[in-house]
């Protein structure tokens, strides 16, 4: 199993799932980057400058997607209020200690920072970072973007917007910049025209020139695992258990190291969709009647349409993706039945249904590892998982050890 992921690659699919909502997928993030592209390339800024601004602007609202109402609140003109920088500081704290993508932590950070210095870090004029203050108008001109208008008709009225605020919230010679080549029809229409985006980013083809290696993309998807599991209060560390007994289990069946590799990124990000499920339904204490049931079905589908689109990733998105489809085929969203899914998949189904059942939920307590397994079997007898890999899984002391080894980690995300 070969890895040798371009970064942009990589960012442009996992910032997708900074999209997800009820309704589909935004183009919020594309759009910003394409824009703060525009923006850095017209002043002349180099291809390295170039690379944080793109790559900071594909993960610019990183700090908020966990957080429903606050996700969807971003996507207005005017300021809401202080809280505009909690997730700005959220995303500075998630991307700051990691070796790959640590560079975009403070951009991040600065990406609602006032030119006349009246946000909360009292940074001012060119005391914020030119890639915040990119970031900052391309995040603002995106947001006034209409869907249901032609876009010359919306552009007088966007560019005298983003006027009114220079000096205040935005550069002046930003927004100078922005009017000059803002007067090009193609820029407008390349923003509206989301078959455009495809190139875009197979445009920018100097980024090729570093790769991710697998433990790189082990090291990414831990800061996405933990964004997935602040969905909920219940599963502070669901996706890194999941990760932790997948990857067991692979061992077990004989998975060479690369694999088990693979089977951990799998675990990671099995449950990337969940980004599109609003909170109250993931921590309702109740029955979730039939409409809540199924937003909660489409999660599977998103997390493997995002991963499928990442060069290597074939297999992990279908091992990560189809946990919830079963042996007798009545399982979601796919309903792929025993024949087409593969032993990956079967052994992240298996990993997931244990942290579940030993996980605390809305609707119900921790179990018992006895009662696990007695639930497990059933669901062996019934087709809904492999019995192989269940045996694997209960043979010895290996789920008491794994289920302490995941209490364990829970206790060290606590403190």
């Amino acid at each position: 199993m070969q890895f040798n992921i371009h970064p942009i690659n990589l960012l442009r699919a996992l910032s997708m799932a900074l999209e997800l909502s009820t309704g589909g997928l935004s183009r919020h993030h594309w759009r910003t980057a394409l824009i703060s592209s525009r923006i850095a390339e017209y002043t002349g800024l180099s291809n390295d400058e170039q690379h944080t601004i793109v790559y900071a602007a594909l993960l610019h609202d990183i700090g908020a997607v966990s957080r429903w109402e606050e996700k969807q609140r971003l996507h207005h003109f005017k300021q809401a209020g202080p809280d505009i920088y909690h997730h700005a500081e959220a995303g500075y704290e998630l991307l700051k200690n990691s070796p790959q993508l640590g560079m975009l932590a403070e951009p991040i950070r600065r990406h609602h920072d006032c030119w006349d210095g009246s946000s909360p870090s009292g940074l001012a004029g060119r005391q914020i970072p030119l890639a915040s203050r990119i970031i900052c108008l391309a995040d603002r001109l995106e947001v006034l973007l209409r869907d249901d208008l032609f876009i010359f008709e919306q552009r007088p009225e966007i560019l005298s917007a983003i006027r009114q605020l220079s000096g205040t919230y935005f550069d002046p010679d930003l927004v100078k910049a922005l009017h000059e080549f803002a007067r090009q029809e193609s820029f407008w229409l390349d923003l509206v025209n989301p078959h455009y985006y495809q190139n875009f980013f197979r445009n920018i083809d100097v980024y090729g020139l570093m790769k991710f290696t697998i433990d790189d993309v082990i090291n990414i998807a831990e800061i996405f695992a933990t964004i997935i599991d602040r969905t909920s209060s219940f599963t502070a560390i669901h996706s890194r258990s999941v990760s932790l007994i997948a990857a067991f289990l692979a061992e077990a069946r004989g998975y060479s190291s690369e694999e088990i590799k693979a089977m951990r990124i799998a675990g990671l990000l099995h449950d990337l969709g969940k980004l599109a499920i609003p909170n109250e339904i993931l921590e309702k204490p109740n029955k979730l009647n039939e409409w809540e049931f199924a937003v909660i079905k489409q999660h599977t589908y998103y997390t493997y349409r995002i991963l499928a689109q990442i060069d290597g990733f074939e297999i992990i998105a279908e091992w990560a993706a189809y946990h919830h489809e079963t042996l007798d085929g009545t399982g979601y969203p796919f309903r792929i039945g025993e024949k087409s899914l593969r032993l990956g998949s079967r052994i992240v189904a298996v990993a997931d249904v244990f942290v579940a059942l030993t996980e605390n939920r809305p609707y119900r307590a921790t179990l018992p590892l006895a009662e696990v397994e007695k639930i497990m079997r059933a669901m062996v007898a019934n087709r809904k998982l492999d019995g192989t890999i269940t045996a694997d899984l209960f043979g010895g002391s290996h789920a008491y050890d794994l289920a302490h080894q995941a209490a364990s980690m829970d206790l060290d995300q606590k403190r």
